[in-house]
Protein backbone atom coordinates (compact mmCIF):
# COMPACT_ATOMS: atom_id res chain seq x y z
CA UNK A 1 0.00 0.00 0.00
CA UNK A 2 1.45 3.21 -1.33
CA UNK A 3 0.80 6.77 1.57
CA UNK A 4 -0.80 9.49 -0.79
CA UNK A 5 1.30 12.60 -0.59
CA UNK A 6 0.29 15.03 2.16
CA UNK A 7 -0.27 17.83 -0.11
CA UNK A 8 -3.98 15.55 -0.90
CA UNK A 9 -5.39 16.00 2.63
CA UNK A 10 -4.88 20.09 3.37
CA UNK A 11 -7.03 19.72 6.06
CA UNK A 12 -4.76 17.49 8.68
CA UNK A 13 -2.62 19.10 10.72
CA UNK A 14 -0.76 16.89 13.26
CA UNK A 15 -0.70 19.38 15.46
CA UNK A 16 -4.47 19.32 15.92
CA UNK A 17 -3.87 15.54 17.45
CA UNK A 18 -1.02 16.53 19.74
CA UNK A 19 -2.32 19.50 22.30
CA UNK A 20 -3.49 16.92 24.94
CA UNK A 21 -2.51 13.44 26.71
CA UNK A 22 -5.78 11.97 25.52
CA UNK A 23 -5.67 13.00 22.46
CA UNK A 24 -2.17 11.59 21.82
CA UNK A 25 -3.04 8.40 23.06
CA UNK A 26 -6.19 7.92 20.89
CA UNK A 27 -4.18 8.20 17.51
CA UNK A 28 -1.03 6.37 18.86
CA UNK A 29 -0.20 3.88 16.30
CA UNK A 30 2.01 1.17 19.21
CA UNK A 31 1.27 0.49 22.42
CA UNK A 32 3.98 -0.91 25.08
CA UNK A 33 2.50 -2.66 27.51
CA UNK A 34 4.07 -4.61 30.50
CA UNK A 35 1.95 -8.25 29.23
CA UNK A 36 4.27 -8.49 26.01
CA UNK A 37 7.44 -8.78 28.69
CA UNK A 38 9.99 -11.40 29.59
CA UNK A 39 12.66 -11.46 31.88
CA UNK A 40 15.47 -13.25 31.32
CA UNK A 41 16.89 -15.24 35.00
CA UNK A 42 20.23 -17.02 35.74
CA UNK A 43 20.06 -19.87 37.88
CA UNK A 44 22.72 -21.45 39.45
CA UNK A 45 22.87 -24.12 42.55
CA UNK A 46 22.96 -23.36 46.26
CA UNK A 47 20.63 -21.88 48.59
CA UNK A 48 20.26 -18.22 49.51
CA UNK A 49 22.75 -17.11 46.56
CA UNK A 50 22.71 -14.04 44.92
CA UNK A 51 25.89 -13.34 43.25
CA UNK A 52 26.31 -9.25 41.47
CA UNK A 53 26.87 -9.68 37.68
CA UNK A 54 29.54 -6.82 37.37
CA UNK A 55 28.92 -6.20 33.64
CA UNK A 56 24.94 -6.43 34.46
CA UNK A 57 23.94 -4.11 37.82
CA UNK A 58 20.91 -4.91 38.74
CA UNK A 59 20.94 -8.52 37.63
CA UNK A 60 22.43 -11.66 39.44
CA UNK A 61 23.35 -15.13 39.35
CA UNK A 62 20.52 -16.96 42.02
CA UNK A 63 19.52 -19.89 43.94
CA UNK A 64 16.12 -21.28 42.65
CA UNK A 65 14.94 -20.08 46.14
CA UNK A 66 15.97 -16.67 45.34
CA UNK A 67 15.14 -17.28 41.45
CA UNK A 68 11.51 -17.92 42.73
CA UNK A 69 11.70 -14.78 45.29
CA UNK A 70 12.84 -12.61 42.13
CA UNK A 71 10.09 -14.06 39.64
CA UNK A 72 7.02 -13.69 41.89
CA UNK A 73 8.58 -9.72 42.34
CA UNK A 74 8.23 -9.80 38.73
CA UNK A 75 4.78 -10.87 38.07
CA UNK A 76 3.36 -9.05 40.93
CA UNK A 77 4.77 -5.98 38.67
CA UNK A 78 3.39 -7.00 35.30
CA UNK A 79 5.80 -9.60 33.92
CA UNK A 80 4.38 -12.45 33.07
CA UNK A 81 7.34 -15.00 31.96
CA UNK A 82 10.58 -15.53 32.52
CA UNK A 83 13.35 -17.02 30.89
CA UNK A 84 15.65 -19.51 32.76
CA UNK A 85 19.87 -19.69 31.66
CA UNK A 86 21.61 -22.35 34.34
CA UNK A 87 25.38 -22.63 35.27
CA UNK A 88 26.26 -25.43 36.63
CA UNK A 89 28.44 -26.83 39.43
CA UNK A 90 29.93 -29.02 36.96
CA UNK A 91 30.69 -28.71 33.25
CA UNK A 92 32.12 -31.63 30.66
CA UNK A 93 32.56 -32.17 27.06
CA UNK A 94 28.88 -33.40 26.51
CA UNK A 95 27.15 -31.02 28.79
CA UNK A 96 25.32 -33.10 30.71
CA UNK A 97 24.14 -30.89 32.96
CA UNK A 98 22.03 -30.11 30.09
CA UNK A 99 19.71 -32.99 30.59
CA UNK A 100 20.15 -34.89 33.91
CA UNK A 101 16.89 -34.71 35.63
CA UNK A 102 17.50 -32.79 38.55
CA UNK A 103 19.60 -29.98 36.84
CA UNK A 104 20.18 -26.55 37.79
CA UNK A 105 17.31 -25.33 35.90
CA UNK A 106 15.01 -28.34 36.06
CA UNK A 107 15.31 -27.79 39.83
CA UNK A 108 14.36 -24.14 39.09
CA UNK A 109 11.55 -24.88 36.57
CA UNK A 110 9.91 -27.19 39.50
CA UNK A 111 10.31 -24.28 42.26
CA UNK A 112 8.79 -21.80 40.19
CA UNK A 113 5.88 -23.99 38.78
CA UNK A 114 5.16 -24.63 42.54
CA UNK A 115 5.48 -20.77 44.39
CA UNK A 116 4.41 -18.85 41.24
CA UNK A 117 1.91 -21.28 39.23
CA UNK A 118 0.57 -18.19 37.32
CA UNK A 119 3.82 -17.32 35.80
CA UNK A 120 5.07 -18.52 32.40
CA UNK A 121 7.93 -20.23 32.65
CA UNK A 122 10.61 -20.72 29.39
CA UNK A 123 13.49 -22.29 29.01
CA UNK A 124 16.76 -21.90 27.33
CA UNK A 125 18.12 -24.55 25.44
CA UNK A 126 21.65 -24.76 24.73
CA UNK A 127 24.53 -26.52 25.49
CA UNK A 128 27.07 -23.59 26.07
CA UNK A 129 26.57 -22.54 29.76
CA UNK A 130 27.39 -26.93 30.27
CA UNK A 131 30.50 -27.22 27.85
CA UNK A 132 33.96 -27.15 29.29
CA UNK A 133 34.94 -25.68 25.82
CA UNK A 134 31.63 -22.83 26.08
CA UNK A 135 30.92 -23.70 22.56
CA UNK A 136 26.76 -24.46 21.85
CA UNK A 137 27.44 -27.80 20.57
CA UNK A 138 29.72 -31.27 21.15
CA UNK A 139 33.50 -30.62 19.61
CA UNK A 140 35.88 -33.13 18.12
CA UNK A 141 39.67 -32.40 17.68
CA UNK A 142 40.73 -32.61 14.11
CA UNK A 143 44.48 -31.82 12.85
CA UNK A 144 43.38 -28.37 11.02
CA UNK A 145 41.31 -27.44 14.14
CA UNK A 146 38.38 -28.04 16.29
CA UNK A 147 35.02 -28.47 14.79
CA UNK A 148 31.25 -28.25 16.07
CA UNK A 149 29.33 -31.58 15.38
CA UNK A 150 26.30 -30.35 14.21
CA UNK A 151 24.39 -33.99 14.18
CA UNK A 152 25.25 -35.53 17.58
CA UNK A 153 24.63 -31.94 19.12
CA UNK A 154 20.91 -32.45 17.91
CA UNK A 155 20.62 -35.09 20.18
CA UNK A 156 21.43 -33.79 23.26
CA UNK A 157 19.65 -30.57 22.73
CA UNK A 158 16.30 -32.87 22.29
CA UNK A 159 17.47 -34.76 25.71
CA UNK A 160 17.62 -30.69 27.48
CA UNK A 161 14.49 -29.69 25.96
CA UNK A 162 12.83 -33.11 27.18
CA UNK A 163 14.25 -32.84 30.65
CA UNK A 164 12.36 -29.35 30.93
CA UNK A 165 9.08 -30.06 30.00
CA UNK A 166 9.13 -32.97 32.15
CA UNK A 167 10.47 -30.67 34.88
CA UNK A 168 7.26 -28.34 34.05
CA UNK A 169 8.81 -25.96 31.37
CA UNK A 170 5.57 -24.11 29.88
CA UNK A 171 7.75 -23.47 26.65
CA UNK A 172 11.29 -23.84 25.39
CA UNK A 173 13.71 -22.12 23.59
CA UNK A 174 16.53 -23.43 21.54
CA UNK A 175 19.29 -20.45 21.31
CA UNK A 176 22.41 -23.00 19.77
CA UNK A 177 21.51 -22.07 15.98
CA UNK A 178 22.41 -26.01 14.86
CA UNK A 179 20.77 -26.91 12.26
CA UNK A 180 18.19 -29.05 12.73
CA UNK A 181 17.44 -28.64 15.65
CA UNK A 182 13.54 -27.16 16.23
CA UNK A 183 12.95 -30.63 14.28
CA UNK A 184 14.64 -32.82 16.29
CA UNK A 185 13.61 -31.10 19.56
CA UNK A 186 9.85 -31.36 18.27
CA UNK A 187 10.21 -34.93 17.83
CA UNK A 188 11.14 -35.64 20.54
CA UNK A 189 8.65 -33.22 22.68
CA UNK A 190 6.10 -35.21 20.40
CA UNK A 191 7.53 -39.10 20.81
CA UNK A 192 7.34 -38.16 25.03
CA UNK A 193 3.80 -36.68 24.88
CA UNK A 194 4.45 -32.79 25.42
CA UNK A 195 2.68 -31.70 22.32
CA UNK A 196 1.09 -29.18 23.57
CA UNK A 197 4.29 -27.08 24.56
CA UNK A 198 5.61 -24.61 22.02
CA UNK A 199 8.78 -24.00 20.95
CA UNK A 200 10.07 -20.16 20.86
CA UNK A 201 12.97 -20.54 18.53
CA UNK A 202 16.02 -18.65 18.51
CA UNK A 203 15.54 -17.96 14.59
CA UNK A 204 17.91 -15.12 13.62
CA UNK A 205 20.83 -15.27 15.84
CA UNK A 206 23.48 -13.21 14.46
CA UNK A 207 27.52 -13.66 16.24
CA UNK A 208 27.12 -10.35 17.82
CA UNK A 209 29.45 -8.24 19.78
CA UNK A 210 26.53 -7.41 22.32
CA UNK A 211 27.06 -10.60 23.73
CA UNK A 212 30.15 -9.58 25.98
CA UNK A 213 28.12 -9.29 29.55
CA UNK A 214 25.94 -12.16 29.02
CA UNK A 215 29.08 -14.71 28.93
CA UNK A 216 29.78 -13.08 32.14
CA UNK A 217 26.70 -13.48 33.85
CA UNK A 218 25.94 -17.23 32.16
CA UNK A 219 30.06 -18.37 32.39
CA UNK A 220 29.74 -19.08 28.78
CA UNK A 221 32.69 -17.52 27.35
CA UNK A 222 33.98 -19.74 24.47
CA UNK A 223 37.55 -21.23 25.56
CA UNK A 224 39.12 -21.44 21.95
CA UNK A 225 37.55 -19.67 18.91
CA UNK A 226 33.89 -18.31 18.24
CA UNK A 227 31.07 -19.13 17.10
CA UNK A 228 30.58 -17.92 13.83
CA UNK A 229 30.59 -20.84 12.25
CA UNK A 230 27.26 -21.84 13.80
CA UNK A 231 25.59 -18.55 14.28
CA UNK A 232 24.80 -15.64 11.53
CA UNK A 233 26.84 -13.29 9.86
CA UNK A 234 25.66 -9.73 10.81
CA UNK A 235 26.31 -8.41 7.62
CA UNK A 236 23.34 -11.08 6.33
CA UNK A 237 19.76 -10.61 6.33
CA UNK A 238 18.53 -12.77 3.51
CA UNK A 239 20.20 -15.86 4.88
CA UNK A 240 18.15 -14.90 8.42
CA UNK A 241 14.55 -14.62 6.45
CA UNK A 242 15.93 -18.19 4.95
CA UNK A 243 16.97 -19.08 8.73
CA UNK A 244 13.59 -18.21 10.41
CA UNK A 245 11.23 -19.98 7.31
CA UNK A 246 13.43 -23.37 7.93
CA UNK A 247 12.54 -23.09 11.83
CA UNK A 248 9.04 -22.36 11.23
CA UNK A 249 8.92 -25.53 8.85
CA UNK A 250 10.45 -27.33 11.59
CA UNK A 251 7.81 -26.34 14.06
CA UNK A 252 9.03 -23.42 15.78
CA UNK A 253 5.47 -21.52 17.03
CA UNK A 254 7.42 -18.48 17.96
CA UNK A 255 10.20 -17.07 16.14
CA UNK A 256 13.63 -14.39 17.59
CA UNK A 257 15.62 -12.01 16.42
CA UNK A 258 18.58 -11.71 18.67
CA UNK A 259 20.42 -8.94 19.20
CA UNK A 260 17.15 -6.22 18.84
CA UNK A 261 18.00 -2.72 18.81
CA UNK A 262 20.70 -2.87 16.17
CA UNK A 263 18.57 -5.29 13.98
CA UNK A 264 15.42 -3.73 13.81
CA UNK A 265 15.43 -4.07 10.01
CA UNK A 266 15.26 -7.75 10.68
CA UNK A 267 12.73 -7.57 12.91
CA UNK A 268 10.61 -5.95 10.61
CA UNK A 269 11.44 -8.13 7.59
CA UNK A 270 10.78 -11.12 9.53
CA UNK A 271 7.01 -10.14 10.72
CA UNK A 272 6.34 -8.81 7.57
CA UNK A 273 7.48 -11.91 5.61
CA UNK A 274 5.75 -14.40 7.79
CA UNK A 275 3.25 -13.01 10.10
CA UNK A 276 4.48 -15.11 12.96
CA UNK A 277 4.76 -14.69 16.62
CA UNK A 278 8.29 -12.45 17.11
CA UNK A 279 10.30 -12.37 20.04
CA UNK A 280 13.05 -9.19 20.14
CA UNK A 281 15.78 -10.07 22.76
CA UNK A 282 17.32 -6.80 24.04
CA UNK A 283 20.69 -8.50 25.00
CA UNK A 284 22.77 -7.46 27.85
CA UNK A 285 25.19 -4.89 26.09
CA UNK A 286 22.29 -2.72 24.99
CA UNK A 287 21.20 -3.13 28.64
CA UNK A 288 24.63 -2.24 30.03
CA UNK A 289 24.96 0.42 28.19
CA UNK A 290 22.44 2.26 29.32
CA UNK A 291 23.26 1.63 32.82
CA UNK A 292 26.91 2.73 32.18
CA UNK A 293 25.41 5.83 30.81
CA UNK A 294 22.58 6.63 33.19
CA UNK A 295 25.25 6.34 35.55
CA UNK A 296 27.09 8.87 34.65
CA UNK A 297 24.35 11.14 34.16
CA UNK A 298 24.36 11.61 30.22
CA UNK A 299 20.96 9.90 29.72
CA UNK A 300 17.91 9.34 31.32
CA UNK A 301 17.34 5.34 31.99
CA UNK A 302 13.32 5.05 32.11
CA UNK A 303 13.35 7.39 28.95
CA UNK A 304 16.19 5.91 27.08
CA UNK A 305 14.56 2.57 27.68
CA UNK A 306 10.99 2.83 27.25
CA UNK A 307 12.04 4.06 23.87
CA UNK A 308 14.11 1.68 22.80
CA UNK A 309 11.71 -0.84 23.50
CA UNK A 310 8.61 0.87 21.46
CA UNK A 311 11.06 0.73 18.47
CA UNK A 312 11.15 -3.13 19.02
CA UNK A 313 7.33 -2.77 18.89
CA UNK A 314 6.83 -0.09 16.09
CA UNK A 315 9.45 -2.84 13.64
CA UNK A 316 6.88 -5.69 14.96
CA UNK A 317 7.90 -7.91 17.97
CA UNK A 318 5.13 -8.72 19.81
CA UNK A 319 7.52 -10.08 22.40
CA UNK A 320 9.75 -8.27 24.44
CA UNK A 321 12.92 -9.93 25.98
CA UNK A 322 14.17 -7.35 28.80
CA UNK A 323 16.53 -7.68 31.58
CA UNK A 324 15.04 -4.20 32.38
CA UNK A 325 11.51 -5.96 32.63
CA UNK A 326 10.35 -5.53 35.84
CA UNK A 327 11.50 -1.74 36.21
CA UNK A 328 9.38 -1.00 32.75
CA UNK A 329 6.75 -3.11 33.83
CA UNK A 330 6.58 -0.33 37.15
CA UNK A 331 7.17 2.49 34.86
CA UNK A 332 4.27 1.63 32.56
CA UNK A 333 2.35 0.94 35.32
CA UNK A 334 3.15 4.45 36.53
CA UNK A 335 2.02 6.37 33.12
Amino acid sequence: MSLHPVGQFPAYRPRRLRQSPVLRRLVRETELSAGQLVLPLFVRSGRRLRRPIAAMPGVFQLSPDELAHEAAQAHEAGVPAVLLFGIPDRKDARASGAYVANGVVQQAVRWLKREVPQLLVITDVCLCEYTEHGHCGIVRSEKSGARILNDPTLKLLARAAASHAEAGADMVAPSDMMDGRVRAIREELDRLGFLETPIMSYAAKFASAFYGPFREAAESTPKFGDRRSYQMDPANAAEALREVALDIQEGADIVMVKPALAYLDIVRRVKTEFGYPTAAYAVSAEYSMVKAAAAKGWIDERAVTLESLLAMRRAGADILITYAAVAVARWLKEQ
